[in-house]
């Protein structure tokens, strides 16, 4: 049997050295300020033991990774309803394209890239005020982690807030379209939010948990959502969850995985693990480069890829 812990310890220290590669996000300016010479990785198998090696306790901006909790609650309020709004296709291109909103009549192709998320938010937020809907996104990630220390980084949250532009045209674009219900701030101010999240990636790989153990935390036994669900998220994390990237990193790793420019990547092995990696320097497409070596190195060595072997 694979000493999963041998496991951790040997990617880390085969990517030790190029710890610093890539670039920050520095277009929003709270990201720009990030360290890039900090690598962490955490993983929590399905029967609740953790190993972890690096910067594992170190908290960091989830960004886009947030983008899975949310869609699981939007999917438990209004199940099948939400495909009417948002599609279930890899988009092809950059994250936050505009000229693909347009083209699609305002429908997203995708709950991850941004408009998709944002249209995903502006469900979330039926019936709620947006400091509620908010504090509902949080307590489930707080639930999910068994961790009441998980908090929103409000420096983050104030940058995006103040120089997420294209996020505004996006929700403007849709609500043109009648693809939001609620008003443009308010849904923005919920999506900024959530992205402003911070956690470890130990934290993260607890959090993620019950899409590799069929929909149930098994670190208390409660039920999150359906096996069928769960299947279902994990299908689009590995055809969507890098963006324009997701089929490279399907080729090299084999396992669904959601990255935030944050430089994180939380990734699931169905039946096995969920693993959670964070190096902030990013690669072209905007995915952490540390990060994917590390997925891909740990797919090979346990042979956990989807795929076989």
């Amino acid at each position: 049997m694979t000493d999963l812990q041998d496991v951790v310890d040997s990617v880390y220290h085969d990517l030790s050295g190029r710890i610093g590669e890539g670039k920050l996000a520095d277009y929003i300016p709270e990201l720009a300020t990030v360290d890039p010479k900090q690598f962490g990785i955490a993983l929590v198998t399905v029967d609740g033991q953790t190993h972890a090696a690096g910067g594992a306790e170190t908290a960091f901006s989830i960004q886009s990774i947030s983008k899975v909790f949310t869609l699981t609650l939007a999917l438990g309020k209004i199940g099948d309803g939400l495909w009417k709004r948002v599609g279930r296709e890899p988009s092809g291109n950059a994250f936050n394209s505009i000229v693909q909103l347009e083209q699609e009549k305002g429908k997203p192709r995708n709950p991850f890239i941004n408009a998709g998320a944002i249209a995903v938010a502006d469900v979330v937020l039926a019936g709620h005020l947006p400091k509620e809907a908010i504090g509902e996104i949080v307590q489930f990630i707080r639930h999910l982690a068994d961790d009441e220390t998980i908090a929103i980084d409000q420096n983050v949250a104030r940058s995006e807030t103040q120089t997420g532009y294209r996020n505004v045209a996006l929700a403007n674009f849709m609500k043109a379209f009648r693809n939001l219900d609620h008003p443009v701030e308010h849904v923005l101010g919920v999506y900024f939010h959530h992205c402003a999240i911070a956690m470890s990636c130990r934290q993260l790989a607890h959090a993620g948990l019950y899409l590799a153990s069929a929909g149930r935390n098994p670190l208390n036994g409660g039920s999150v959502v359906s096996a069928s669900r769960a299947r279902r998220i994990n299908a689009l994390m590995l055809m969507c969850g890098h963006y324009d990237g997701s089929g490279d990193f399907a080729y090299r790793v084999g396992l669904p995985g959601k990255s935030g420019v944050g430089g994180g990547i939380l990734a699931t092995a169905p039946g096995k693990a969920s693993i959670a990696v964070w190096s902030p320097g990013l690669n072209e497409v905007g995915n952490s480069q540390l990060g994917s070596a590390a997925l891909e190195l740990l797919a090979q060595r346990t042979g956990w890829s989807v795929f076989g072997q």
